[in-house]
This record gives C-alpha cells, structure tokens and sequence, in this order.
C-alpha cells in the first residue's frame, strides 16, 4: 500500500493498544493475515510507537534491527527497515521461510542471539509481523519485539518513512 492510502487509513486502525480480544496462539497463523491481532506474541514483546521511537533515538550499540515484513510493492517505510516480504507466510517452523529467516537473522545479528529486532507490518490487522516475531523467538533470539501497530501507527504518530533495504529472496520451493 502507498503512503498517501496509509495515511487514509490510519485514522481508525492506528490504535495500536486496541484490544479485539483475539487470544495469543504459539502456532503460526496460515491464512486470513488481513484480521485483528492479540496484544501480545508468545516469546517476545509488543513495542508501541513511542518506546520504539525513543529507543531509535537513544544510543544503543548495537542498533535495533527493524524488519518490515508487508508484502506486496515495494514501498517506504520506516527509516532503516530491511524488508522482508514472505517472513511472515509459511507452513510451520520447520518450512523453507524459517530455514531463510534463520540465515538471514543470522547474518544481520552476526549470530548475536540477544540482538534486539523489531519486526513489523501494515498495521494492528496484520499477523504477517506477529508470525515473523513468532518465528525469530523459536529461533532463540532473545530480544525480539513485536510492533502491533506498524506502519499505520508510524504515520499516524507523524513518523518519516524513507525507502527500504531489500533483503529477502523468496525461499526455493
């Protein structure tokens, strides 16, 4: 989606604290990822719009990862997100898109298990970033957030988008 559509958007779905009272599951969601999410992902933690702003802008060394897991065109997003479409898809944790995502974690954390990583989507109607966040805690990754409100939240909250880094390649069937 563009930023002008996101923008149109955000005005009743950039609540990001919305509970819709969808329990949290441990199991990767395989179809339906347009619906309302749980407030939480088993084995991570679900970062709101103005911590993850003050952690971006705090000194920390290393910095967040930030992974943009919305599929569909290119877009812009938030600055310094890698984007990888297709993170949040799959079968199970034991599917090509987990063997992918364990390389390519592994080479953006220089196999630091407890580098902090934030991955997200378009916004609280997306499980595509909850079953990316999913995926990275059975990795073991230690350090790994959750940003409900994604995108929408971002742009609603004022935030500055700028192009993505493109960093995944659809896994070999």
């Amino acid at each position: 989606m563009v930023a002008g559509a996101l923008l149109a958007a955000t005005t009743a779905s950039a609540n990001e604290d919305a509970d819709f009272g969808v329990a949290p599951v441990a199991a990767l969601r395989q179809a339906d990822f347009s619906a309302p999410t749980p407030r939480t992902v088993p084995g991570a933690k679900t970062i709101g719009t103005a911590e993850l702003r003050n952690r971006l802008r705090g000194p920390a060394d290393p910095p967040l990862l930030l992974f943009d897991v919305l599929g569909g065109a290119q877009h812009d997003s938030l600055p310094g997100a890698i984007w990888l479409p297709g993170a949040g898809r799959g079968n199970g944790f034991d599917d090509a898109v987990q063997a992918q995502l364990e390389r390519l974690l592994r080479a953006a954390t220089r196999g630091d298990s407890g580098r902090a990583m934030v991955f997200f989507c378009q916004g609280t109607a997306c499980w595509l970033s909850y079953n990316a966040a999913l995926r990275a805690a059975a990795l073991g990754y230690r350090e790994v957030y959750w940003y409900r409100g994604g995108l929408e939240a971002w742009i609603a909250a004022g935030g500055a988008l700028a192009p993505l880094r493109l960093s995944w390649r659809k896994p070999a069937p």
